[in-house]
């Protein structure tokens, strides 16, 4: 359907579930002069080539920040202290008496939050969880930031550290070759059995099927994940089977005001494209 529609375009406006590749460059045509994205991520267009043929690339970062941390703090919390699970026991009966360590999870207080890539997304995360007593934050990325860091006293840890300290794992860092597949078998392995692992960022930063495997075998306590590899995840995926997985399907910027600013992002950074202007957030390449 891209493919029939694009042919002859001077202006491309993508979703993220969009793979603009080679095939849909070549379709347009050398017509095309822009292409604004909807989305704060770019790892579905093919940059480098994009880049070759001299095509700006518009996006839309900053307006996401809120929502995304908002629900990678849902989603921790959901996993954390079983909320869904807790939800099924009351509508499928199996709420019958109080019993004292009946859906017990783990709270945040005095916690150690470790956090993969303190950006504008994990800053945000850290903002809203200190309130909630968190004893204290590390976390890892491409390089220290020390003036980010310090409204949270975080730590600059390596990843393995990271993994092996932290009693919550929030990985919001960007997908990049570096970070394709970084959290694997080595590393939940690392982690805490009591720990959670939550994942806002992009499903390729995991590799699910060790996921899985330290799930169902008690390596960690439970997960939260609003992005899968592939996206939508198919129903009979085993991660579906788990209680201790909470997943969604990709929702962290599904606030009416963001969706709405986001639109407006994307289509004048394609207008402005379009007339040679300046964007109002374009994509250095």
């Amino acid at each position: 359907e891209l493919l029939a529609g694009v042919a002859g375009t001077r202006g491309l406006l993508c979703l993220l579930s969009d793979r603009i590749d080679c095939e849909v460059l070549d379709a347009a045509g050398p017509g095309l002069k822009v292409i604004s994205t909807l989305s704060v991520g770019f790892d579905h267009l093919a940059l480098d080539e994009i880049k070759k043929r001299g095509i700006r690339v518009g996006y839309t970062p900053d307006v996401l920040t809120d929502a995304t941390a908002e629900l990678s703090v849902a989603l921790l919390l959901s996993a954390c202290r079983r909320l869904p699970e807790a939800a099924e026991q009351v509508k499928s009966g199996g709420w019958t008496t109080w019993k004292p360590l009946w859906m017990c999870g783990y709270g945040l207080s005095d916690s150690t939050v470790g956090i993969i890539g303190l950006g504008r997304i994990g800053q945000a995360v850290a903002r809203r969880l200190k309130p909630f007593g968190v004893g204290k934050f590390l976390y890892t990325g491409s390089g220290p930031k020390p003036e980010s860091a310090a409204e949270f006293g975080a730590e600059f840890v390596p990843l393995t550290r990271l993994a092996e300290e932290s009693d919550f794992v929030v990985v919001t860092c960007a997908l990049t070759p570096a970070t394709q597949g970084m959290c694997n078998k080595d590393f939940f392995g690392r982690m805490k059995k009591t720990s959670v692992f939550v994942n806002t960022s992009r499903g390729a930063v995991v590799n699910q099927e060790d996921l899985y495997e330290a799930l169902a075998h008690g390596k960690i306590a439970a997960a939260g994940l609003d992005v899968t590899t592939p996206e939508p995840l198919p129903t009979d995926h085993p991660l579906l089977s788990l209680k201790n997985c909470v997943i969604l399907p990709h929702i962290g910027s599904a606030t009416y005001a963001t969706r709405s600013t986001m639109a407006v992002v994307a289509a004048n950074n394609l207008l402005a494209g379009l007339r040679g202007e300046p964007m109002p957030h374009e994509l250095k390449l």
